[in-house]
């Protein structure tokens, strides 16, 4: 009987072992999160990015039908096709700086100026930049917007940052090509609860690939918020949602 037993605690110990090694859990997450969520890591999705330095906007082609000469008296310069209905965002809703900083057990990210991690989106386009977020997913990942597309960099390379026009005519900033966007399951600066959610979401280094360091399984994403009740609980924001983006 004491063989067995022995056994049965040495294979305890190592099973705890084996639970604590990993240490993968978002910052912010505690007692009331089950392990099973980020423990055991799904295998990593492709680090790989066929991107091009800089902007690269989806309605760049020019009017095929403008083909008229500028009238040569004329003083006044003409918008940019791609500026001229272009909406004016408030500055509060804009993305003013970018940030490279690291966190506890993720390492390298991406950061706005409130110290909110941000995020790139396997369904997006990097060449050219085109996102796919729209609707109800631009409510759970709110786009890094911007009306100049100069933010204030710290850490982050300059020829990597351009704009892409939403489906919205907004701009929003993008890194190595790729749209960035935060995430409303993150209620605190330096947490990175989007990380592979749906398997699509991932943390964004400074140089605009995957961060893969951290991996936990694939989770679903908080519920976008309802129109009249804005601000949900974080227990109720934290439950997973059926939807898949």
């Amino acid at each position: 009987m004491v063989p067995e037993k022995r056994k049965l605690m040495v294979l305890g110990a190592a099973l705890a072992a084996i639970v604590a090694l990993p240490g993968c859990a978002p910052a912010g997450y505690g007692e009331n999160t089950a392990a099973a969520d980020y423990g055991n890591a799904a295998e990593p999705a492709s680090n790989e990015v066929a991107a091009t330095p800089g902007a690269a906007d989806a309605t760049a082609e020019a009017d095929p039908d403008s083909t008229a000469e500028a009238d040569p008296d004329s003083t006044e310069e003409a918008a940019p096709a791609d500026e001229a209905n272009t909406p004016e965002i408030s500055e509060e809703l804009t993305t003013t700086e970018l940030t490279a900083t690291k966190v506890a057990k993720m390492g390298e990210t991406v950061q706005d100026q409130d110290g909110f991690v941000l995020y790139r989106f396997d369904k997006d386009e990097d060449d050219p930049a085109k996102s796919n977020c729209n609707g109800d997913c631009a409510a759970i990942w709110p786009a890094a917007l911007t009306n100049d597309g100069t933010p204030t960099l710290d850490g982050v390379d300059e020829s990597l940052v351009g704009t892409v026009t939403r489906a919205d005519g907004t701009k929003q900033l993008t890194l190595k090509g790729w749209p960035l966007y935060r995430y409303i399951g993150d209620k605190k600066p330096g947490q990175w609860k989007g990380q592979n959610v749906s398997g699509t979401w991932f943390v964004i280094t400074p140089e605009g690939t995957k961060n893969l360091t951290c991996l936990p399984k694939i989770s679903k994403p908080v519920a976008p918020p309802a129109a009249e009740d804005a601000e949900s609980s974080d227990e109720a924001s934290d439950t997973g949602s059926d939807y898949s983006y």
